[in-house]
């Protein structure tokens, strides 16, 4: 068995007994390893460990040099092997490959652009006036977005379609105030900044139309194609949505790899700290086959879309469930975990709805207070939510997710088994958070920093805690699941979600890898 081997067998029986070794501590086993047997070290050190009163998640250097240093004098003396087996993880899973592991990304300088970040520009007093303006601006962003388009251009008003003669044929743009579907058929209350009326989609209606009037949502905006009626009632012909034209999306000049995760959710008994330890190893090449080992070595960037943390008090009887039961000290575990990923790896996190920030959208970026610990053991983009950001000229929008709920509770057709489509339906609506009044609390800021003006490459999101991706008119959607295992809360909801399993985006190719660690 060579250095390599022998190291591996240490790691997992440290995981295998429930504790992780911190970035020194592996490195001083690496050290050690060519006249030492570290699974031997590891052996002892458990053992140490399990008298101790306060059992350590993390062990550190410094415990080890201590061990060794006090075998010395007896280094003859056998180590008892432990009583119950070491559980071995699938082979495909945990086979080291025996080169040396090389890093292209620690050689490659970082290129991240903060395109928008909206924590520095929320001015909100929470006035009706503020609610006022923000819809108002909500609805001349997205005005201007379908009148982009060529057959929305000549658009009129609503006040223009109430005055027109009966028959007469043309098109409006709208926020949909209303929606009432009975009958198979459905009713819209629809108004622009002068005027409101009704928009009725007949059941005789050809059925796409039909399929887009049932995916409407409140408060959207859509340009709607009707016929006027004798009264004020119009009559839908068509649904425009704003939505998004193909693109081309633009990729990175040489081979780096962003890693798209989110949903750790420290503080949980139900956050699976092995399998994230798994992962980090994984990112320092000390962990999975040739093949992993290689990704691993491409990986410049690591993006965590929310819920850093458990919280406290964020669902009914959370408390039940939680190991660490002081938010502070969740953000301090957390740091342990963030700050073993290495130096050269750019780590950019915004805030979910778990987190310390405000709940309502768009949230300020986790404050310093809660990230001090990790941002001073290594550099961390701490940016709000959403945000946008380009790496290597390929550009993310970042968005924790809040707002899926509304869209799957809403919408027939979506379920949390494909976040990736109610995503899409967010593209589509050239809005992250179109509801108003639902799951989703909203700041009535003066600019509508949910409104999707540009248009990224890659849209990454979490929350739902289900992996799912496809791309759609050239942007590629990704939902990145998480690292927790089901609550009592996920069980009663029907939620059942998939940890552990991260997708690595090539941004030269857009190809997605999904590494499993669970």
């Amino acid at each position: 068995m060579n250095e390599a081997e022998k190291l591996q067998k240490a790691v997992e029986l440290t995981i295998a007994a429930g504790y992780q070794l911190n970035k020194e501590a592996f490195e001083f086993l690496g050290t050690v390893a060519a006249t030492e047997d570290p699974t031997e070290i590891m052996s002892k050190a458990i053992q140490k460990i399990e008298d101790l009163k306060e059992k350590p998640l993390f062990i550190d250097r410094s415990f080890l040099e201590q061990l060794v240093k006090e075998q010395e004098p007896t280094k003859e003396i056998l180590i008892q092997p432990l009583e119950e087996p070491i559980q071995t993880l699938p082979e495909p899973q945990i086979t080291e490959g025996k080169k040396p592991f090389h890093s292209y990304a620690e050689e490659v300088e970082a290129n991240i652009k903060i395109i928008e970040d909206p924590s520095s520009k929320l001015s909100s007093s929470g006035t009706i006036e503020n609610y006022l303006k923000y819809f108002q601006d909500r609805f001349r962003r997205i005005e201007k977005l379908l009148r982009q388009r060529i057959d929305v251009r000549s658009a009129a008003s609503v006040m223009d379609a109430l005055k027109a003669p009966a028959n007469t044929k043309l098109k409006i743009i709208g926020m949909i105030t209303g929606k009432r579907e009975s009958k198979q058929k459905i009713l819209l209350t629809i108004e622009d900044l002068h005027a409101n009326t009704m928009v009725l989609v007949p059941q005789n209606a050809p059925q796409n139309l039909l399929k887009k009037a049932r995916l409407l949502l409140l408060d959207q905006v859509v340009c709607l194609s009707v016929v006027k009626t004798r009264s004020n009632l119009l009559i839908a012909e068509d649904i425009i949505l704003p939505d998004i034209a193909p693109k081309p999306q633009h990729k990175a000049p040489i081979p780096v790899y962003a890693v798209l995760t989110s949903d750790m959710h420290v503080g949980s008994t139900k956050f699976q700290r092995e399998a994230f330890n798994r992962f980090v190893l994984w990112l320092n090449g000390k962990y999975g086959n040739e093949k992993m080992r290689e990704i691993a070595g491409h990986v410049k960037y690591v993006l965590i879309a929310g819920d850093i943390v458990d919280g406290i008090g964020i669902y009914p009887n959370q408390i039940k469930e939680l190991a660490v039961k002081d938010v502070y000290k969740q953000y301090r575990l957390a740091a342990k975990f963030i700050e073993q990923i290495p130096d050269y790896i750019e780590v950019v996190i915004i805030p979910g709805n778990h987190d310390v920030s405000r709940k309502a959208l768009p949230q300020l970026a986790i404050s310093n207070e809660f990230l001090e610990p990790l941002q001073e053991s290594r550099k961390v983009h701490s940016l709000g939510n959403p945000c946008l950001l380009s790496l290597h000229n390929v550009e993310v929008l970042l968005y924790h997710g809040r707002s899926l709920d509304d869209v799957i509770f809403t919408i027939p057709g979506m379920d949390y088994e494909h976040p990736e489509n109610a995503m899409t339906l967010l593209l589509q609506s050239r809005h992250l958070a179109p509801v108003y009044g639902g799951k989703t609390l909203l700041s009535p800021e003066n600019r509508d920093f949910l409104v999707i003006e540009h248009v990224p490459d890659i849209f990454h999101s979490g929350h739902i805690h289900v992996l799912g991706y496809h791309n759609y008119r050239g942007v590629l959607v990704v939902n990145s699941g998480g690292w927790q295992e089901q609550t009592d809360y996920m069980r009663r909801h029907g939620f059942v979600p998939t940890p552990g399993k991260v997708p690595v985006v090539n941004l030269q190719t857009s190809e997605v890898t999904v590494i499993p660690f669970s």
